[in-house]
């Protein structure tokens, strides 16, 4: 074999920040790999704005987003768009990551074309059929018909295993998001959203707040906010910034809480360079998003996750982050145990990420190129020091 075609199928916003430093790796090895980029656009505005960030060029873009847009719908258009591609490019290997319907949808697609599926962040678990919903049945449909599973870490390894799935096809590679980090962090970032320029938060202990989940619409979210006024109230002077989800229902009822307060910059989604360089700037961060739990410690910051269970222990088990939920009072009570108690804050911060070092997407590829025979030598797997 002289030369294979990989093709990574993505289409939201998440998928390509992970995606990116393994789209940049494969560019190394022009003599072995040709790449296609598949792209659904199951989140559109987000997704693009990390093609600009990252000059990622689709080759395929399905375009399938529409307002109000049913699972069933990014299902059956991506797997429709997907097959006529596939049958076309007939890639050697499909790449897909993570947990997203589009993830699910190219698996899929690449399955019934019996092309071989590399998984990327594969083995996250919650053992709850709907938390978090869609993701955690998405994650166990893409593992059963995968054939390479990068499992970010040693605990991701042992839930496939778990599930009778052979040790040697899968390979503990650290996770790809932390890749992204240390290559959009500075230490003398200037802020694109003239908010955070202005507001000088270097200056001040700053509460980063993201929340997005299915889970938490509703009651969850309102008394998160509740939470966060009962703090301004009690632990003055501090900033919350809390970057607002696209979905307009969050945005109504954040916005109907916490508007009128000047210690809260509520702000539009930040593009990922922004975010990044936010959370290393940040004291706490509350948040639900498992992204972030990944991101977080690799910056040192006390992470507060605003659920009641995580397919990412591994930050739990470190004492690097805390599940907490969304009751009001336990939110108030530990953000302020944080923001008084220095010792109990410096015991959350550390320096171990347990979920990469940074070159998990060199360690993808080399595998992949083992897997299809163009290196001796499969590279050493992902250990925390």
């Amino acid at each position: 074999m002289n030369k294979i075609t990989i093709a990574l199928i993505f289409g939201t916003r998440p998928e390509a920040i992970k995606l990116f430093p393994v789209i940049k790796e494969i560019k190394k090895y022009p003599q072995w790999i040709d790449s296609k980029i598949i792209v659904t656009g199951q989140h559109r505005e987000m997704l693009d704005q990390m093609l600009e960030i990252f000059q990622i060029t689709p080759d395929y873009d399905l375009g399938i987003m529409e307002h109000k847009q049913s699972l069933s719908y990014i299902t059956q258009n991506s797997l429709r768009g997907i097959e006529g591609i596939l049958q076309r490019e007939r890639p050697s290997m499909v790449l897909v990551q993570g947990d997203t319907t589009t993830t699910f949808a190219g698996a899929l697609a690449a399955f019934y074309q019996k092309i071989k599926i590399g998984h990327i962040e594969a083995g996250l678990r919650t053992n709850n059929k709907y938390y978090p919903f869609p993701e955690e049945i998405n994650r166990h449909l893409t593992s059963v018909l995968a054939d390479l599973h990068f499992a970010p870490t040693e605990k991701s390894c042992e839930n496939l295993r778990a599930e009778n799935i052979k040790r040697e096809d899968i390979f503990i590679s650290g996770n790809t998001v932390i890749d992204s980090l240390f290559l959009i962090n500075k230490e003398d970032y200037i802020f694109k959203e003239a908010l955070l320029r202005e507001k000088k938060i270097k200056e001040k202990k700053v509460v980063l707040v993201t929340m997005h989940r299915r889970e938490n619409w509703g009651e969850p979210l309102r008394e998160t906010c509740q939470a966060l006024l009962q703090l301004m109230d009690n632990c003055s002077p501090l900033l919350i910034v809390f970057p607002l989800h696209k979905n307009p229902e969050i945005r109504r009822e954040v916005k109907n809480i916490l508007k009128d307060r000047e210690e809260v910059l509520l702000l539009d989604t930040l593009d990922y360079p922004d975010m990044i360089n936010l959370m290393s700037k940040s004291y706490i961060i509350l948040t639900d998003s498992g992204g972030i739990q990944e991101e977080a410690p690799s910056f040192g910051k006390p992470v507060l996750v605003l659920r009641n269970e995580t397919e990412r222990p591994e930050a739990v088990e470190a004492g690097v982050a805390k599940l907490i939920g969304t009751n009001r009072q336990r939110i108030f009570e530990e953000v302020k145990q944080l923001l008084e108690d220095k010792e109990k804050y410096e015991k959350m911060v550390k320096s171990i990420n347990p979920y990469g070092d940074g070159r998990a997407s060199e360690r993808i590829v080399k595998k992949i190129l083992h897997y299809f025979n163009f290196i001796a030598q499969s590279p050493e797997e992902f250990k925390i020091k």
